[in-house]
């Protein structure tokens, strides 16, 4: 569940807002509905990788990956699907650390409302 809000509420607001939305969106959802740390920490990491490397291969197969090719060049390495990788997997470490962070504060409003 975590998962398919995660990625439909991404989908859906990348394409108004900043890339950074994923950061609120990952820590609200996992705030709200993760059941466990492990689901909040896996969850938001492959709903943002899936999301971010279907629509960089979405966006960069029709012009034969040029432009991931000249950015692949500024950046020093020689193939285009080494910026794909990196700029996955950091999303995905993003969306990560923003759920499993979003789940233990609410872990810890809980048991400060349970102490009190």
């Amino acid at each position: 569940m975590v998962f398919i809000v995660i990625l439909i509420a991404s989908f859906l607001l990348q394409m108004v807002l900043p890339w950074w939305i994923i950061v609120v969106i990952s820590f609200a959802t996992c705030g709200l509905i993760g059941k466990t740390a492990k689901i909040s920490l896996w969850s938001p990491f492959f709903a943002i990788l899936l999301l971010w490397l279907g629509m960089a291969l979405f966006k960069s197969i029709p012009n034969q990956h040029l432009l991931a090719s000249r950015v692949a060049e500024m950046l020093g390495v020689k193939v285009w699907w080494m910026v794909l990788i990196v700029s996955t997997l950091l999303g995905a470490f993003v969306a990560a650390i923003s759920g499993i962070c979003g789940y233990h504060f609410r872990k810890a409003v809980l048991s400060k409302n349970t102490n009190a």
